[in-house]
């Protein structure tokens, strides 16, 4: 009768000693040497009692290393303590590290791991900062938008939205919390940060508030920090606590953890608008090399003080002329959509994109002081002569 027997038999002491637990176990959960022996004494004394495993699901992580890959020994000084972490950077990053670790191998940590994990829950955070910025006017009961009435743009973000859930949910499903990580991370980063809010700002801070688009766009970023604030829940159990704090109205549940997960929505799913938005984001690369390159040679300071011609061969001519207002998918003050056969010699263009050349000219008109476009409006009007058209109308609303 040696120690593996006693906690091999465990499962017999345990789940049908006390009323609340159920024989076999839902899961066994320890270190991969287990696998010869608590979860291999565990299988043979419950096999032999009862002919199957004592449990449901086992689950196995390997061991904490620094980052060279050797264990941890207070000798050589290379622990990292897990208290001293929290007091200095709050327990979430803590939480945050251990789920963008693959456990099922050997786990490194140091404090430049944790310190680039602080990088990644500020990007997640300040996401959630700038959406509960931009809902300061909106009211869910009053001013939410159908789907059929949002721009293609909205409608991309929630194709986006969709998807990270799709991949979340079984990402919770098989315990790879790795994969919810960097899922979570990269949405907050590129397709929320570098793609939607960038081109979305202008609509939030200069259309006026009532404005069907940016109420559009609020009902978006309300779904969009809704499902964020629950798909990170089980990970960032305290600042997304603070989030429902600031976006819950009155009446609705008290804690983040009561709310429900969020669903699937077929709806959503375009692979048409998808397939688009993709040749719109490749182009786009093009047009920020070319602004690039043209700030470079100071024609132009903020991409606000450009006009962009885009040239296209017939492919990309027919899926570019599909978009209206190109100038505010890429953030400058013009852009005009030509033929192949018309390009400039200098124009810009990119190796791995055939099809595709860019120009870029200072754009025309003085520069707006409200929206900052440079637009041939500005000062046609006497009582806002600092004004574009668009923010003059804007203003005399307000």
């Amino acid at each position: 009768m040696d120690v593996w027997f006693d906690s091999g038999s465990s499962h017999m002491g345990v789940l049908e000693t006390y009323d609340e637990l159920s024989w076999p176990a839902d899961m066994y959960l320890e270190g991969s040497d287990q696998h010869r022996g608590w979860f291999n004494s565990s299988l043979s004394t419950a096999v032999a009692v009862k002919g199957k495993a004592p449990y449901r699901q086992v689950l196995t992580h390997g061991f904490l290393v620094d980052e060279k890959g050797r264990k941890m020994s207070k000798s050589m000084g290379n622990v990292v303590d897990p208290l001293k972490m929290i007091e200095q950077m709050g327990a979430d990053i803590l939480r945050l590290w251990v789920s963008s670790a693959d456990y099922r191998n050997d786990v490194s940590v140091s404090n430049n791991i944790l310190k680039q994990c602080a990088e990644a829950y500020r990007k997640i955070r300040n996401t959630c900062r700038f959406i509960l910025g931009n809902l300061f006017d909106f009211d869910p009961d009053k001013d939410c938008v159908d789907y059929k009435n949002l721009t293609e743009l909205d409608k991309w973000a929630l194709l986006k939205l969709d998807k990270l859930i799709r991949r979340v949910t079984k990402a919770y499903d098989d315990y790879e919390f790795h994969v919810v990580f960097h899922s979570v991370h990269n949405f907050c980063t590129i397709d929320l940060s570098n793609i939607y809010f960038d081109i979305l700002k202008d609509k939030l801070y200069c259309s006026h508030p009532d404005d069907p688009e940016r109420k559009a766009a609020q009902t978006v970023l309300y779904e969009i920090l809704n499902a964020l604030i629950v798909i990170l829940t089980p990970i960032l159990a305290y600042t997304t606590e603070e989030v429902w704090g600031q976006l819950k109205k009155e009446g609705q549940l008290e804690s983040v953890q009561l709310l429900d997960w969020p669903q699937y929505q077929d709806e959503y799913i375009n692979e048409a608008l998808e397939s688009r938005f993709e040749k719109l984001l490749e182009v786009r690369e093009v047009v920020t090399k070319a602004l690039e390159e043209a700030r470079n040679k100071k024609v132009i300071g903020h991409s606000l003080g450009a006009r962009v011609t885009v040239y296209a061969s017939e492919e990309w001519f027919a899926v570019l002329k599909t978009f209206e207002q190109l100038e505010k998918m890429f953030i400058v003050s013009r852009a005009d959509l030509k033929a192949e056969n018309e390009k400039e010699d200098s124009a810009v263009s990119l190796e791995e994109l055939s099809g595709i050349w860019v120009s870029v000219q200072a754009a025309e008109g003085e520069k707006c002081e409200r929206c900052w476009i440079i637009e041939p409006s500005v000062g046609e009007n006497e009582e806002h002569p600092t004004l574009c058209r668009r923010c003059q109308e804007v203003v005399s609303k307000l």
